[in-house]
């Protein structure tokens, strides 16, 4: 039997981060000639129609969000709340269950790709039209293994920092380490309550036990040893979608960013994006940004205001703009990060190393500096820094996780300075991975398998 045109829902967490990675996929997927229904957010999907690259292929399916209070009104996405309220969104989303099983029962599409909606699989299983759960997972199996691998025993015995920094007795042979303030941190979301009733890591296993596979953004070269891991713990299928690379834009760059980027000599300018979620606190704002004066390199970072502080001009340290005119830019809006990364003045990246930003990163020129904030940031930056070499990491410090200017000054300075063997190392090991990322014959292996192994799973 010839394989079969697939018709794919998608219904990602409400996080640009979530919903911008499931549609990458979903334009690859539809490039292939599957048909893909999206669900997503009414007021979001004018944002993601930008990056809808196969508009008769792939449909957008309008959810309204329902109230759920001490939720401001209008919210969509973790964009238009402080993480404090995050869970009060996921409990929205969880409310769209009923307006979802109707919509899936009129469409009968051959799976659902989903993530934090834990009830779709038990839902797909009582429905019994035939619909399969794939969990497309937008963290690294590396991150699920070292954090929720069933023999931690998670939901049995109670975890705490020093289970954590270290990896579970049987997980591949890695350097990855948890240092004492991101053990704290993590035990402590692990069991924060998010959504009514259920703690983020209920919420997470529910997931990873109950649907029919389980899907990565990776490919064997890069996290095989993990993958096959994940594989063995959860006595699920793994199928791997591959890197993949979002299309290059076909946008240009705002004029007046191209015009000030064009200013500046080749490969010396220092771009820093923390993404949609990442705040930091006023005074580790300050370090960062004094860090990079230090080293005397143009920058222009594109970050949040902090917590309590109205604009990120406010948030500035005394006498800052005065003194970095005309080399040093702070943004606190949205900006076009795949053409800035493109852009030849750009030299160093400092990325809090979400996995969407690392995808960008490792198919450009930029060098690059780690530095992780949250969850699954910090095993992608261990990743990084001490598996594929292709990063240098901020100091912090273990207890207090904090970091200086100084040491934000050193990190930049040594992936820059052409003469260090760390830089030497780390260009060499990006320049590797780039150019196999790059290659058109991975990305069309990767799919190929994948659809094979999701026509499978409807055998």
């Amino acid at each position: 039997m010839a394989d079969q045109t697939l018709h794919i829902a998608m219904y990602p967490w409400f996080a640009m981060g979530h919903l911008t990675s499931f549609l990458h996929i979903s334009n690859k997927l539809a490039q292939r000639g599957h048909r893909i229904s999206f669900f997503s957010p009414s007021k979001v999907q004018q944002k993601l129609e930008a990056f809808n690259l196969h508009s008769h292929r792939i449909s957008f399916i309008p959810i309204d969000v329902p109230h759920v209070d001490g939720l401001p009104p209008g919210t969509e996405t973790t964009a238009d709340v402080p993480s404090l309220l995050q869970p009060l969104l996921v409990t929205a989303m969880d409310l769209t269950r009923p307006a979802i099983e109707q919509a899936l029962c009129e469409l009968r599409p051959n799976f659902v790709f989903f993530d934090f909606t834990h009830w779709l699989p038990e839902l797909l299983h009582k429905l019994d039209i035939g619909i399969k759960s794939v969990y497309y997972c937008t963290i690294s199996p590396a991150t699920v293994g070292f954090l929720m691998c069933p023999e931690r025993k998670l939901l049995e015995i109670s975890l705490t920092e020093a289970d954590l920094m270290e990896p579970p007795p049987s997980f591949p042979a890695s350097s990855i380490k948890l240092q004492t303030h991101e053990a704290r941190a993590l035990v402590g979301a692990s069991l924060m309550e998010f959504g009514r009733g259920v703690t983020f890591l209920e919420r997470q296993m529910g997931s990873f036990s109950n649907c029919d596979a389980i899907a990565f953004k990776t490919c064997r070269e890069m996290e095989g040893p993990y993958c096959d891991y994940v594989e063995t713990q959860f006595g699920k299928p793994v199928i791997l979608a591959g890197p993949v690379v979002p299309e290059s834009p076909t946008t240009e760059l705002d004029e007046k960013w191209a015009k000030w980027f064009d200013g500046f000599k080749a490969k010396t300018v220092i771009y820093c994006a923390f993404g949609s979620e990442c705040i930091l606190n006023k005074a580790q704002l300050q370090e960062l940004l004094l860090g990079f004066e230090l080293t005397g390199l143009p920058f222009f970072a594109a970050l949040k205001p902090p917590m309590g502080v109205e604009s990120i001009e406010a948030a500035l340290p005394e006498g800052f703009e005065e003194r970095v005119q005309g080399r040093g830019i702070v943004h606190g809006g949205w900006v076009q990060q795949p053409l800035i990364l493109k852009h030849p003045s750009v030299g160093c990246f400092v990325t809090h190393c979400g996995s969407g930003s690392l995808s960008e990163a490792l198919v450009n020129e930029c060098r690059l500096v780690l530095l992780p904030n949250m969850g699954d940031q910090i095993i992608n930056a261990r990743m990084m820094s001490r598996d594929l070499k292709v990063g240098v990491e901020v100091e912090k410090g273990d207890e207090d996780g904090v970091f200086t200017t100084e040491g934000v000054c050193k990190a930049v300075k040594t992936v820059m300075d052409d003469e260090s063997e760390v830089a030497k190392e780390v260009w060499t090991n990006h320049a590797k991975w780039r150019e196999f990322l790059s290659g058109k014959e991975l990305e069309n292996s990767c799919l190929n398998s994948f659809e094979q192994k999701l026509q499978q799973l409807l055998q």
